[in-house]
């Protein structure tokens, strides 16, 4: 038996088919093989085609069908990740009325500090945990006020995985985890945050039906089946934002376990049972893939916009046609500290770490003479791992400490000035693990439909490929490379005159 799994990335969409019996993928795939577009009609501005998500989902699909040891009625259930925070929004008929606006959009931020406001910090912060923010409520806030003849035909409001999944089952259904992350989710009352919904003057009736994030969802139809080359009927049975499937992918279920991934965003994900908040709302809490009201399991959420995103422009701006390999390695030649030159990596968006705030991104300390191409790529990773530092410093006021971080073998963490850094500047232990979004989903939709009997049931095959500690040898200089980069950003937050 086989389990099906996508991860519906900013980036790319990837999937991958998991052998229930072995725990191997047996085929795995992406497309578009280089980045999405990600369009920016305006500064601040972040959207994408949401029915072209849906269509490079049905070329992964096909893709993954193209091995003829593989037989879609083997397939026995579908698990969906997907970037978090954006918003869909469609007519009747389910076809979208706008481009979605997606997580790195920062028109929302003025609404949702004008909600936080009305509202007051108490209920925000005990009843869904978070300001308001740039969230997918005050995204949606922002159409009803900009948009309002696009507002008045809105039957469903979608965040992007529930948007795929409605395009597989023809049932708009959401999660809790889904609304939590929206700020929809009063977690006070165990129910639909409603003064949410009133500050807002948004009608719950569209928002859609809610199913467990491990579960049975709604079954594949008949159309949907034949554009994926799937079996008509097959349960859609898992739904989670990237960040807490990332983290389950992971086996981090637990409160104290903790998760990070840094693709175009760069994230810390802990598991807590207590719900705490920050002052600032700089790090958020949502309900976890295995929340419940009688047992809470809570994702404390550090997000870093530019991380991924970062380097992605550093290889297309600099790399002068080098591979990110290539480029790594270059990385490697430089010393700690790439000789004082400081990369901030806030260049992708309202940072909700700086208290929503939009530096941008900075080159700092660039010398002609002695900085080279490999100084630069070695500030990106460095500053970026600086960053993880400076928001896992608001986490442990919270009450998370860090001692072990589980990683994917994926993006920055493949390369070793990254995880080298990050582990010293945390003085964190890093476990690798063989895995992915794609992968966890597969898993997650096998535990929803009975396969798997447990999580334990589905991780006994989870697969560790090496660890990173702190290096004491580099740990002086990182420091000393960290301070300057806090300074530096200290200055850069800096009103201007």
């Amino acid at each position: 038996m086989l389990s099906l799994g996508f991860d519906i990335g900013s980036s790319s969409i990837k999937g991958a088919l998991l052998d229930l019996a072995t725990g191997a993928t047996v085929a795995s795939g992406q497309y578009p093989t280089e980045e999405m577009a990600i369009r920016s009609p305006q500064p601040g501005w972040a959207e994408q085609d949401p029915e072209y998500w849906w269509e490079c989902v049905r070329k992964v699909a096909r893709t993954l069908l193209s091995s003829p040891s593989v037989d879609p009625k083997q397939i026995i259930s579908i698990g969906l990740s997907y970037q978090m925070h954006g918003l869909v929004v469609t007519d009747r008929q389910g076809s979208p009325l706008r481009p979605a606006i997606i997580w790195c959009d920062s028109r929302a931020v003025e609404i949702g500090n004008r909600a936080f406001a009305t509202m007051g910090a108490e209920y925000c912060l005990t009843h869904c945990l978070n300001s308001p923010g740039n969230f997918t409520a005050s995204k949606l806030r922002w159409v009803r006020e900009n948009q309002p003849e696009i507002y008045n035909k809105i039957a469903h409001i979608f965040l992007p995985g529930d948007y795929v999944a409605f395009r597989m089952t023809g049932e708009p259904t959401t999660t809790v985890t889904g609304l939590s992350e929206g700020i929809f989710w009063d977690f006070r009352s165990a129910s639909l945050a409603a003064r949410v919904l009133d500050t807002y003057q948004i009608d719950k009736s569209l928002l859609p039906r809610i199913v467990p994030a491990i579960g049975v969802q709604g079954e594949l139809t008949a159309a949907a089946a034949q554009s994926l080359g799937l079996r008509p009927g097959t349960p859609v049975s898992y739904r989670a934002g990237d960040q807490p499937n990332n983290a389950f992918s992971l086996n981090v279920l637990n409160p104290g376990e903790v998760a990070a991934t840094a693709g175009t965003s760069g994230v810390v994900y802990g598991v807590t049972d207590s719900p705490s908040s920050d002052s600032g709302s700089r790090v958020n809490l949502f309900a976890h893939v295995n929340y419940a009201t009688a047992e809470p399991r809570l994702g404390i959420l550090l997000c870093i916009n530019g991380t991924g995103i970062l380097f992605s422009w550093i290889r297309r701006t600099i790399g002068a046609g080098n591979s990110y390999s290539e480029l790594n390695d270059l990385a490697a030649r430089v010393p700690a500290g790439s000789e004082g030159l400081s990369i901030l990596p806030f260049g992708n968006g309202a940072e909700r770490m700086l208290e929503n705030r939009t530096p941008g991104g900075w080159i700092i300390g660039l010398d002609f003479l002695r900085h080279s191409q490999g100084h630069l790529v070695r500030a990106a990773q460095e500053g970026i791992a600086f960053a993880f530092r400076a928001g896992m410093g608001i986490m442990q006021s919270m009450g998370m400490n860090t001692n072990v971080i589980r990683a994917g073998h994926a993006n920055l963490f493949l390369s070793p000035v990254f995880r080298e850094t990050l582990a010293t500047v945390t003085g964190a232990r890093i476990e690798m693990y063989d895995t992915d979004g794609a992968v966890g989903a597969a898993r997650g939709a096998a535990i929803g439909v009975g396969a798997y009997t447990s999580p334990q049931d589905a991780f006994r095959s989870l697969r560790q490929i090496g660890v990173v500690e702190p290096n004491s040898r580099l740990a002086e200089q990182t420091r000393s490379a960290y301070d300057l980069w806090e300074r530096r950003l200290s200055r850069a937050l800096e009103p201007e005159s």
